[in-house]
């Protein structure tokens, strides 16, 4: 399973999605999940996808793949279920937050709902970010089917080991491939932006801080 360093993690803990996504757009990778997939409780995250796959059912069956996967995943992992959309159904909620938080999970991104999200709130310091809030079960309409194997998500192809970045503007996801380099172009843009508002502030132009720094 894929893991990052501590470094990694508190450095993308401390630049923006707006900042992943653009350092990405760089890159000519398109890793910003799809607007209705947004944070729903909790606050930023950042950790390695782990991910499941479930399809419609009309048998009662477990979501078990998911709930393996929760009590095998390594500390800081992100659970990302891939359910084409679904936003009628939740398929995460406080039992499978109580697992999480008792395997040190970093959060979950949900290509569909999540329920029992008062109870989330209320009794679990954990983060999941999701289409909706429903409190309809996927019990009987649908089943995992595969689990840590790339699914898509938001609209993205995510791959087991991908690095999760959400905070309140979204969720990015950045290729394993990419994640430093993706983290140093961040930091410049940040650098960038901070000397731009800098003058901005001081020449009281925004023109003359787009001319210069050509951020907008």
């Amino acid at each position: 399973m894929t893991t990052y360093s501590q470094d990694t993690i508190d450095g993308y803990r401390a630049v923006t999605t707006a900042s992943v996504c653009d350092a990405l757009q760089s890159l000519g990778v398109q890793g910003f999940l799809s607007s209705q997939i947004r944070l729903r409780v909790g606050h930023k995250i950042v950790g390695p996808a782990v991910t499941v796959r479930e399809e419609p059912t009309d048998q009662a069956e477990p979501p078990t793949l998911a709930l393996d996967l929760i009590d095998a995943a390594v500390p800081g992992s992100v659970v990302v279920i891939d359910v084409d959309g679904a936003s009628e159904v939740a398929v995460w909620g406080g039992l499978m937050t109580a697992g999480a938080v008792a395997n040190k999970l970093a959060g979950a991104v949900l290509d569909a709902g999540v329920r029992d999200v008062e109870e989330i709130g209320r009794d679990f310091d954990f983060t999941v970010f999701a289409r909706s809030t429903t409190p309809a079960t996927t019990v009987g309409r649908f089943r995992t089917v595969e689990s840590n194997v790339p699914v898509t998500c938001g609209g993205v192809r995510i791959t087991p080991g991908d690095l999760i970045v959400g905070d309140s503007d979204g969720v990015v996801a950045v290729p394993a491939a990419h994640v430093d380099e993706t983290l140093a172009t961040a930091r410049e843009i940040e650098e960038k932006e901070r000397q731009q508002t800098k003058l901005i502030l001081e020449t009281g132009s925004l023109a003359e801080g787009m001319a210069r720094y050509g951020r907008i």
